[in-house]
């Protein structure tokens, strides 16, 4: 019986498991971190285009109203009218901007993730993992020993191959 038990236990697969620390490897891959530069800096400008137009407009919108006040009424309306139409179209084109941006950056940041996932597949499978768990904030490793923290190897092989 104490053979059998012996048997059994040396012929039982130990699973090798590790896990990452997504957050950690989002905020410390070099091109995640490129790419939020960049889209940073294209948010800003849309927004300094925004404030721009948005305070163009506003000064236009004051001439007009001192400049209604000697108009009569009907032209006065339809040239309120006009500004108006022209207020929205500008605001329906700085909507379709940012969500282009934000389109854009979406797109980007998908294939940013899906990088990753097959490169942790890749280093899981090169490195004879059963499971690799995903951790950080909302992940689903609660706890890991930092044995089993593939973290930071994971990182330089990113940082490496998008150096290259």
């Amino acid at each position: 019986m104490l053979l059998a038990l012996v048997v059994t236990l040396a012929s039982c697969k130990q699973e090798k498991i590790g896990y990452v620390d997504s957050v950690k490897i989002m905020e410390d891959y070099q091109e995640q971190k490129e790419s939020a530069a960049k889209f940073k800096i294209k948010t800003d400008a849309l927004t300094k285009k925004r404030d721009s137009i948005s305070q163009a407009f506003q000064m236009e919108m004051q001439a007009f109203q001192t400049k209604a006040q000697k108009m009569n009424q009907a032209k006065a309306q339809e040239e309120y009218g006009i500004i108006q139409q022209r207020g929205q179209f500008m605001g329906q084109q700085l909507q379709q901007e940012d969500q282009a941006l934000t389109a854009l950056q979406q797109t980007e940041r998908d294939s940013i993730i899906s990088t990753v996932k097959k490169e942790i597949k890749s280093y899981g499978k090169a490195q004879g993992f059963s499971y690799i768990f995903g951790g950080g904030d909302g992940g689903a490793v609660l706890y890991g020993t930092e044995g089993n923290d593939i973290t930071d190897a994971v990182l330089k092989i990113l940082n490496d191959k998008y150096k290259k």
